[in-house]
């Protein structure tokens, strides 16, 4: 992705330039270069949808997800209690927080809004909401360990014009996707979100660390489209909610 520089009054002095480029120069009002108000980032705000939805997680650079022993039994204990009844989908049933990558996969809408300090993600599913603090780092995994929760405790920093969070402090309650991919209250999670295709998209890269449970660490990879358009709904478990006719993948969802 291309980065943008802050305009130079130098480019006044060229009348070559042509009206579009001078305009560009002069306003800086790239999609990509805008920054949100107090922050130190560009303005990633806004209401952001998928277009596709996986139930399972698609590793970059592999097909299947790098289970240790361990990690493997635990997943397949999961997938046959699930099938069968023996283990709750609570995140479905009871509408508890989905957690990280999970969350990340969802075929409803999701606002990011911006502020001093704190960068906040509100989810339509669940009505999850995840706050990114962005004055200091992450305690550590001792202070973590008391207070852990679903969605885990995060942490950001800007690195150019990608957003990155770090999350720790998992309750360990969470499946990684559907079909009950397993973690441990020891995972770890870093995301590099940026805009994409002149701001009209959203990418977010997760990447898992859990050694208890796979071999190395993975990347996961999720776009979404800008929706201006768009306003978050109730969400409530067990009732309809809007349709998701528009996002591939979804069935029976």
């Amino acid at each position: 992705m291309s980065r943008h520089s802050e305009p130079s009054a130098r480019y006044l002095h060229f009348p070559a330039l042509g009206a579009a480029a001078m305009i560009l120069a002069v306003t800086g009002t790239s999609a990509l270069a805008q920054r949100a108000p107090g922050s130190e980032g560009p303005d990633i705000s806004g209401v952001w949808w998928a277009n596709t939805y996986s139930p399972t997680l698609r590793p970059q650079g592999g097909s299947e997800l790098p289970f240790t022993p361990a990690g493997r039994a635990a997943y397949e204990k999961n997938m046959t209690g699930l099938k069968s009844g023996t283990i709750e989908d609570a995140a479905r049933t009871l509408c508890t927080p989905d957690g990280v990558p999970r969350l990340l996969a969802t075929p409803f809408p999701f606002e990011i809004i911006q502020t001093p300090g704190q960068v906040t993600m509100i989810y339509e599913m669940n009505h999850a909401i995840r706050l990114v603090d962005m004055r200091k780092p992450l305690p550590n995994d001792e202070q973590l360990s008391i207070l852990p929760y679903y969605d885990g405790h995060s942490a950001g920093q800007w690195e150019g014009d990608t957003l990155v969070i770090h999350s720790s402090g998992f309750n360990g309650k969470t499946f990684l996707d559907a079909y009950g991919a397993p973690h441990t209250d020891e995972m770890h999670t870093t995301e590099r979100i940026r805009k994409i295709n002149g701001g009209q998209q959203v990418e977010d890269v997760v990447t898992i660390e859990d050694p208890k449970y796979y071999v190395r660490p993975f990347a996961v990879r999720f776009v979404y489209d800008h929706h201006p358009e768009i306003r978050l709904q109730d969400y409530v478990c067990g009732e309809p909610h809007r349709d998701l006719s528009r996002v591939r993948g979804v069935v029976g969802f």
